[in-house]
């Protein structure tokens, strides 16, 4: 049975993850102690798809964040449903170089493929 410890100060917090007998302490600050229990939840892959989902008005700029209606992340495809078929049109040229922007910000290769709707 795993066990998850959190003790936190003002300046420092300790994560402890015990297994069995096995005791791993290490001293963390709150960001790290905060990605390790992401990652022990399993949700920080979901959080980095967030903020990729989150950066698209950014990386695109307001004229298409506009013409956006919905963004949806899924198995390394990103879905981007538009109002407009002139918008549409424009970023399947543009389809490569938005894919470099975004896993550019997000700071890994997240994204491999866009499909436009």
């Amino acid at each position: 049975m795993k066990e998850v410890i959190l003790l936190v100060s003002k300046q420092a917090a300790i994560f402890v993850n015990q297994s069995n007998s096995m005791r791993k302490r290490k001293t963390e600050t709150m960001d790290e102690v905060v990605a390790s229990y992401l990652k022990y939840l399993g949700l920080d892959v979901k959080m980095k798809e967030m903020r990729l989902i989150n950066s698209w008005p950014e990386v695109v700029g307001k004229t298409i964040a506009k013409a956006t209606t919905h963004v949806n992340f899924k198995g390394g495809t990103l879905f981007v449903s538009l109002k407009s078929s002139v918008v549409k049109n424009e970023l399947m040229m543009l389809r490569e170089g938005l894919k470099k922007a975004l896993n550019e910000k997000a700071g890994e290769e997240l994204v491999k493929k866009i499909v436009l709707r």
